[in-house]
């Protein structure tokens, strides 16, 4: 299928490619650039590193800090964001991160995932009967069904739920005129993560807040301040970037029609192919920013001790020297054989403590749709779909489809 973008993007140097594909750029860069500035949402320019084996030595480098707190240093946005909370997980460095990890390492095991699997199923099948033959992927299935999963596994009504998704949507927004609303998001989301530990603690079960609560290594706790920041990333990214890839997984699979074909036809392929959206579709838009700490030798060259740099899942994973064909969107890449591992969780220190809990609920979310609507197909012109603009995470606005 070939058409014109009807995608925009708060990169101004990297527009997307058409039906939401990467950017061009992305991929001179890959070609030629390894290393060349892009211009980010804030306005700050700085490196961005984009070939897969660069990106991988950038991720596991002990040079290579999260603290991005010092004045003056290039931002992803403007006004207040992640990056200003000391607390959170993913701004710090060893030995806190250490530590941190270490406590965490038991909640997000496998096993402990795997007993919402049932439930995840359930809501995804009961989405999937409310919204009958013509429905939205998008504000019927995608959005609802990790925020239910999300709201069960910690214990929030879900009557507050369009409360935090607004809060959400507030704090990942790019636009300078939302700087001081998404401050002010933050703080309430804050709040109210405290909240719901402060409850927990009063009226203990056994929910993921509780497994928080719980945790420690050697007698060793989190604080107040990181079990609330991990309350909050939870809500924050068990449903928004979570609904992300299963809008565009649905919509990369609709622009194949075939491959969904095949996948409603052979369910052994669904894990495989939820790593291949993972990889082409994955979450954290073009990554996080790093602080280089002492000079650093990449495989394209040396990154100066004190620059900030960009390393960019998107175009680690869809660089050629490491996937054959790596623009090619193909659900039998995993299937078996020895590709190289995705970086769309990243990579190292900092990998994602909820890769399990993401890959669960995908799984389920593609289970249902192929097995419910092996026919499901697209109500318009997949080239034609608005995508979000001014967001850190670009996906279609909506996707209305048919499923008899």
């Amino acid at each position: 299928m070939t058409a014109r973008s009807s995608t925009t993007s708060p990169w101004p140097d990297l527009p997307p490619g058409p039906l939401g594909t990467p950017s061009p750029e992305l991929v001179r860069r890959l070609a030629e650039a390894p290393l060349e500035p892009t211009v980010m949402p804030s306005g700050d320019q700085v490196p961005m590193i984009v070939r897969y084996d660069d990106v991988r030595a950038v991720l596991t480098s002990p040079a290579s800090s999260r603290n991005l707190r010092t004045p003056g240093l290039p931002r992803m946005v403007s006004g207040t964001s992640l990056e200003d909370d000391p607390s959170a997980l993913i701004n710090q460095d060893p030995p806190e991160h250490t530590r941190y990890r270490r406590i965490m390492q038991g909640t997000f095991t496998p096993r402990h995932i795997e007993r919402w699997r049932p439930r995840a199923a359930a809501i995804a099948d009961e989405l999937i009967d409310a919204a009958g033959q013509e429905f939205d992927v998008v504000a019927d299935f995608a959005l609802p069904l990790p925020a239910r999963v999300i709201c069960e596994m910690l214990g929030v009504p879900m009557d507050r739920f369009e409360q935090f998704r607004g809060w959400t949507e507030m704090f990942l927004s790019t636009s300078e005129a939302s700087a001081e609303a998404r401050g002010a998001g933050f703080a309430a989301f804050m709040e109210y993560a405290g909240e719901l530990i402060a409850e927990h603690r009063v009226r203990p079960g056994d929910d993921l807040i509780d497994l928080l609560i719980a945790a420690r290594d050697e007698g060793d706790r989190l604080s107040e301040a990181e079990l609330t920041h991990m309350v909050f990333t939870l809500i924050m990214a068990g449903h928004e970037t979570t609904a992300s890839i299963i809008i565009r997984g649905a919509f990369r699979l609709l622009c194949h029609p075939e491959q969904y074909a095949e996948l409603a036809a052979r369910p052994e392929l669904l894990e495989p192919a939820v790593e291949e959206i993972l990889r082409c579709e994955g979450p954290g838009g073009n990554g996080l920013l790093r602080v280089i700490t002492e000079d650093v030798e990449l495989p394209s060259g040396v990154i100066p001790k004190g620059s900030v740099v960009l390393p960019n899942p998107s175009g680690a994973n869809h660089d050629p020297s490491a996937f054959d064909d790596a623009l090619r969107f193909d659900i039998h890449r995993y299937a078996g054989k020895a590709a190289n591992p995705h970086l769309a969780f990243g990579h190292g220190p900092h990998y994602c403590l909820g890769a399990n809990l993401a890959r669960m609920e995908l799984q389920e979310a593609f289970r249902a749709l192929v097995r419910r609507l092996p026919d499901l197909r697209a109500q318009e012109d997949l080239s034609t779909l608005r995508w979000t603009s001014d967001g850190l995470i670009h996906r279609p606005l909506r996707l209305p489809v048919k499923g008899g």
